[in-house]
């Protein structure tokens, strides 16, 4: 997966721009006190795009629309409409908000709320802000939308021009798609539409022969660059129509734009891709009625929502000690290795929570094991399978183990580096500056990596784990045998 091209302090200032509260028209926190599946759950934006994850029915969509029904433009029926038949616990039903809107009150945050009560929803001074939602619908290809039936009558008169799109509207479609919209064209239709027509070459075609995602974007783009400052965008599954690169770029448009126009997007997605250009801050899992914070990739919601396809799931903190847990495994399991997957949640306490959970949960299949930092403040259990991970920092134990061991290892750990025998003293001097001169030890090997000549980090750490997992070979079988205990039972 590539990076991202949004900046790490743009992140950072737009994570502090909510910290502080500038903004004229913000959406802060929702507090449901109940709703569909929701008890006593809050969330809160923490940043200006946020992310809703979770499995087929773990009510993203949910959250979604209590997010629009902070504000008027939004009937709390697009979401959560009652039906005559089965609907009969939507009694009691209400969320309440914490909204920052400067014209109500400069300093202090705006509280609203919307109930369910006497089979309609009340909702007292409802706040107004623009907000656009982008449902699923819109990737409907123009052919099956019956609004524009008429156009494909020979009789059909179209007067309106065809006219070029807005100049910043086809700059960010082609940033995103990746590909030249300068020829496309959109006239009036009707009293509030538009059309859209393509050029490829000397071609020229509607769109009704557009492909969904690339309808779907154009006119996304079009709307959210016309939305005044301070607006909300509601996108379900964002992903829909879109190639996995293009996910990445609409989202890190979304993150421009909030930085550009103050604007505020929530979405629901399926994607890792679309996860990617975010701080943890900005994502939340919904799982069996529950709002987790935290930067979980969609392979480990599916293991911390209880579905895993393998014999073990090993719940780890973190993208680092994953690949060092994987390591040791992959060593020392052989084949069972392939009844095992590993997993990182974002935190030793969503760790240690999501085995426990696992472990007192009949209903899930596949054994649970976790594994903790060395630095964590987690509590070991070994009897409940929470084991620890040895040395205080993890990237630093490692380090300072294979440096330890640097007269009998060089040789293997360049070679392992993927530079000739001969660098072996420009790897040894690399290695002994930055262990001098290194105030972050979450960047020791991609130092290293570029101190030995631009070699990536991830075969810098695979290196140093490697050698490691050879020369510590009492925890490794440990937690080797604990691991095998589990897939055989």
């Amino acid at each position: 997966m590539q990076l991202s091209e949004i900046r790490d302090s743009t992140k950072a200032q737009l994570l502090d721009r909510v910290r502080q509260h500038d903004y004229g028209r913000y959406l802060y926190k929702a507090s449901i006190a109940k709703a569909r599946g929701f008890i006593g759950e809050d969330i809160t934006f923490d940043f200006p795009v946020t992310a809703l994850i979770g499995p087929n029915g773990s009510g993203k969509s949910s959250v979604l629309g209590v997010a629009g029904c902070a504000y008027k433009p939004i009937k709390p029926g697009t979401f959560f409409p009652k039906s005559t038949v089965g609907d009969e616990s939507m009694s009691g039903w209400r969320i309440e908000y914490d909204l920052i809107d400067k014209q109500l009150n400069p300093r202090q945050l705006v509280k609203r709320s919307s109930n369910f009560r006497q089979s309609k929803w009340v909702r007292g001074e409802v706040v107004d802000r623009d907000v656009l939602f982008f449902g699923i619908e819109r990737t409907v290809p123009a052919g099956e939308k019956t609004r524009y039936k008429k156009l494909m009558r020979s009789t059909y008169v179209h007067r309106p021009p065809l006219e070029p799109l807005d100049p910043v509207v086809a700059t960010e479609v082609e940033h995103i798609l990746g590909r030249s919209v300068a020829d496309y064209r959109v006239t009036r239709y009707g009293t509030d539409d538009q059309f859209l027509v393509g050029r490829m070459g000397l071609n020229q075609f509607s769109e009704f022969h557009f492909g969904a995602g690339e309808s779907s974007v154009i006119r996304m783009i079009a709307r959210i660059e016309q939305a005044p400052l301070n607006s909300l965008i509601l996108i379900e599954e964002i992903e829909n129509g879109l190639h996995p690169v293009a996910t990445r770029r609409m989202v890190e448009y979304l993150i421009a734009v909030a930085a550009r126009k103050s604007i505020q997007t929530v979405f629901t997605t399926h994607s890792d891709y679309a996860l990617s250009p975010l701080p943890g801050e900005a994502i939340w899992a919904s799982i069996s009625g529950k709002l987790r914070q935290g930067k979980l990739s969609v392979e480990a919601l599916r293991a911390v929502s209880g579905r895993v396809d393998k014999a073990l799931a090993v719940f780890v903190e973190d993208e680092f000690a994953k690949t060092w847990v994987d390591t040791i495994l992959r060593e020392k399991l052989g084949p069972d290795y392939d009844q095992v997957e590993v997993h990182a949640v974002h935190g030793d306490g969503n760790a240690v929570s999501t085995h426990r959970g696992h472990i007192a949960n009949p209903a899930v299949s596949f054994k649970s094991l976790c594994v903790i930092d060395g630095d964590s403040q987690q509590r070991e259990d070994a009897g409940a399978g929470i084991v620890r991970l040895p040395g205080a920092q993890p990237e630093l134990a490692v380090f300072e183990a294979v440096r330890a061991r640097l007269t009998e290892d060089l040789a293997i750990l360049t070679v392992s580096c993927q530079r000739a025998p001969e660098a072996q003293d420009l790897v040894l001097r690399s290695i002994e500056e930055i262990a001098r001169t290194n105030r972050d030890p979450h960047l020791l090997f991609n130092q290293v990596g570029i101190k030995i000549g631009f070699v990536p980090e991830a075969i810098v750490k695979g290196a140093f784990l490697a050698l490691w997992v050879r020369s510590n070979s009492v925890f490794c079988d440990e937690l080797a045998t604990r691991a095998r205990a589990l897939i055989e039972t």
